[in-house]
């Protein structure tokens, strides 16, 4: 079983995601997410985006449960030091140390984030929720973890790779990072973005959706 979720409620046991919200005291936050995940397809919202939102507002609880004051930006911004792969090291570990002072346990509180997986089990198998199109979304969400999983095995065999080489003197470099930028060109616009942004988006500036009602090809490992 996943770590990201307890067993269904047929077992009679709660979702990680209620049981945070329980624990946190999120009342209307289970409403809130089916209503941004059921919206209309302007308003709507991924499960990423959703579980990116929930962990906000349960870091929110949690800085708030400890004595602090948060401002709204303060949190996202905060929130972006903890989890975003393209965050240095150094400005991670200063974010960790400002919340340590503070008397959050941060390892815990990282446990505690939910993924876009968690939030689709909550709302599918816990409230029982539909979505329209689920589909279309759950093929790009496919993709884009696939796209991530192979983009960070790449990162760790690069710098496994690297710290070897300087360990037995054959190459010299200092205090390094390995960055792995996977980008998507389209030749018809001569426009390029992060492979996670299009498929977020959805489209280049030609302007034509990339999920087509036609044959589709999943990016499978």
């Amino acid at each position: 079983m996943s770590s990201d979720e307890s067993e269904t409620p047929r077992r009679g046991r709660r979702s990680k995601v209620q049981r945070l919200i329980d624990e946190y005291d999120l009342d209307g936050e289970g409403e809130r997410l089916e209503d941004l995940w059921t919206a209309n397809r302007e308003e709507r919202l991924s499960l990423r985006e959703l579980a990116d939102d929930f962990n906000r507002r349960l870091l929110r609880a949690v800085m708030v449960e400890v004595g602090m004051n948060p401002l709204d930006g303060e949190v996202a911004n905060t929130y972006r030091l903890l989890t975003d792969d393209d965050v240095s090291s150094g400005m991670q570990t200063q974010a960790r140390q400002t919340l340590e002072r503070e008397g959050v346990d941060v390892d815990d509180l990282q446990k505690n984030f939910v993924s876009h997986q968690a939030i689709h089990t909550y709302l599918t198998k816990y409230r029982g929720v539909t979505q329209d199109k689920q589909t279309d979304e759950d093929r790009i969400q496919k993709g884009l973890d696939t796209i991530q999983r192979l983009r960070s095995r790449t990162a760790a065999v690069s710098e496994n790779i690297v710290e070897n080489l300087v360990s037995t003197g054959r190459i010299h470099v200092g205090d390094f990072e390995v960055l792995v930028d996977v980008r998507v060109f389209c030749r018809d616009c001569g426009t390029q973005y992060d492979v996670q942004d299009l498929l977020e988006e959805g489209q280049c500036e030609c302007g034509g959706d990339i999920v087509s009602t036609g044959s589709e090809a999943d990016v499978s490992e």
